[in-house]
């Protein structure tokens, strides 16, 4: 049954112009994917609840847009260039290639369907263990103890586990020849560290603080699948929190409640999500925990937030010969500033199309409707396909439909529309009937609608359609804007 509603998100993604497979025309580029018209609008409004939420409402938050290219030297400071890879293993009979803990933890998932609950348990204690230790073999023989095959061949014909760097590289110079190498940022936090001080001094920062951004990030993902949750251009939403020493677990504790209240704020239900904390820790970390959400192909990582002490900063300061030093004037216990340290960082990191691919899941439904019959008719039962969507999220906020387009009616209702669409993204629409156009409505999220019909000439009433409970009724057209303002805010998002 899961399948089934992932299968019918993803197609609603192409119908509805949500999301559309790349280069679609040249038979698509793999686990490349570009936004529709809907889904742009879906997914800036998703970008800016989080950045109100991460920025705007907290007063020690600032943002930045680093650039996607860097000095070459930040990816070996920061780790990328030795250790940024992924256990794969490849079939030999059909060549495909595999992560070696994907395929573990995809049979993890198969043993808790099939209530195989020991199963399931011991291998997630035998897979946590392997990672622990970087155990490329052992990884290899719980593939094989395990009878995993391959989907496409269907043999078990497999290479040993080996390391793939995941970084996309390429050249920046005038001449080939004197071309430097480069690297597409494989995550954006860099960005952040990098500009660390720059930040701190314009903006006269004051610990604790933090930075915010937004932007695409790229990894040569030999997996990429489930459509947008894996893909190897995708957009990150990270905040860097930078903290004395000695304060970190205190600070971690919050931003893992923090975040998580803010999650369940959109309403997709407390059940959905949980708390995973890592077993295999980078080696700078202290703590890293994800929150994840229940796909329909299971629980899965949607963000992720880390106790990184002082790695990142220390390490730009050795690679750099720059200080990254930061003078704290506060007093201890015994009455002595703090001077002269590195901060310490906590990091809280989501994945915008993962949070995307969530929502969709979540507000996706199909409800049954029953037709009211006229005089002599049986009632009609009938599917609608709906977009349960907060309504600050959803793409449009209002669609006008004008009746009929004649007798005056379009003319009232782009009167309407002007005074509108200043304030709240609008829809029009005059083709079709009207039960067919609040379908279409429906589909895309829109939480109301605004029908002009021959009454309003005379009245000066329209009729407002609620989404959810499909209600109609007749409001004045000058308590339009009251009624949506009402509706369609922020603050019941933000409010914690």
């Amino acid at each position: 049954m899961s399948d089934e509603v992932f299968k019918k998100v993803v197609s609603h993604c192409k119908e509805y112009g949500f999301v559309f497979p790349s280069s679609e025309i040249y038979e698509g580029l793999g686990a490349v994917y570009d936004y529709g018209q809907n889904g742009v609008e879906l997914k800036n409004n998703l970008r800016q609840y989080w950045w109100k939420a991460m920025v705007q409402m907290h007063e020690n938050i600032v943002g930045l847009d680093a650039s996607i290219f860097m000095h070459p030297k930040t990816w070996k400071a920061s780790g990328h260039i030795d250790g940024f890879s992924d256990p794969m293993i490849d079939n030999k009979d059909s060549k495909k290639r595999y992560r070696a803990d994907q395929l573990l933890e995809d049979k993890i998932s198969r043993y808790e369907k099939d209530g195989k609950s020991i199963k399931a348990t011991q291998l997630q204690l035998d897979l946590d263990e392997a990672l622990l230790a970087n155990d490329l073999g052992k990884l290899k023989d719980l593939i094989i103890i395990h009878e995993i095959a391959c989907a496409i061949s269907g043999t078990r014909n497999w290479t040993d586990v080996r390391q793939f760097n995941l970084m996309f590289s390429t050249e920046m110079g005038a001449m080939a020849e004197d071309a430097d190498k480069i690297y597409l940022r494989p995550e954006t936090a860099q960005g952040i560290f990098v500009n660390f001080l720059n930040v701190q001094k314009t903006g006269r920062m004051k610990i604790p603080f933090g930075i915010a951004q937004t932007g695409k990030a790229f990894r040569n993902e030999i997996i990429a699948r489930q459509f947008i949750m894996r893909m190897r251009e995708f957009e990150q939403m990270e905040m860097q929190f930078f903290i004395r020493p000695g304060t970190e677990d205190q600070w971690y504790e919050y931003w893992k409640n923090k975040r998580m209240q803010w999650h369940e704020k959109l309403g997709f239900g407390s059940a959905n999500y949980r708390f995973h904390d890592h077993v295999k820790l980078a080696h700078y970390a202290k703590a890293a925990v994800d929150i994840e959400f229940n796909y329909p192909f299971g629980f899965k990582e949607m963000e992720g937030i880390h106790s990184r002490g002082d790695f990142d900063l220390k390490n730009h300061q050795d690679f750099s010969g720059k200080k990254m030093q930061y003078f704290d004037s506060d007093l201890d216990e015994n009455g002595k500033a703090y001077g002269n340290y590195i901060p310490y960082v906590i990091e809280t990191s989501i994945g915008l199309d993962r949070l995307f691919l969530a929502t969709l899941c979540a507000c996706y439904k199909e409800d049954e409707v029953i037709t009211q019959a006229e005089e002599g008719k049986e009632e009609r039962k009938d599917t609608r396909v709906v977009l349960t969507l907060p309504p600050m999220l959803a793409p449009y906020k209002v669609a006008i439909l004008p009746l009929l387009k004649k007798d005056g009616l379009p003319e009232v209702a782009r009167e309407i529309m002007n005074d509108l669409k200043t304030d709240y993204n609008c829809f029009y629409e005059e083709k079709d009937a009207i039960g067919k156009r609040y379908r279409r409505q429906d589909a895309l999220g829109t939480p109301f609608c605004i029908t002009v019909d021959h009454d309003s000439l005379l009245d000066k009433s329209v009729t407002i359609r609620y989404r959810d409970s499909m209600k109609q009724e007749r409001i004045p057209i000058s308590k339009i804007r009251e009624i949506l303002a009402e509706e369609i805010s922020w603050k019941k998002l933000l409010e914690q």
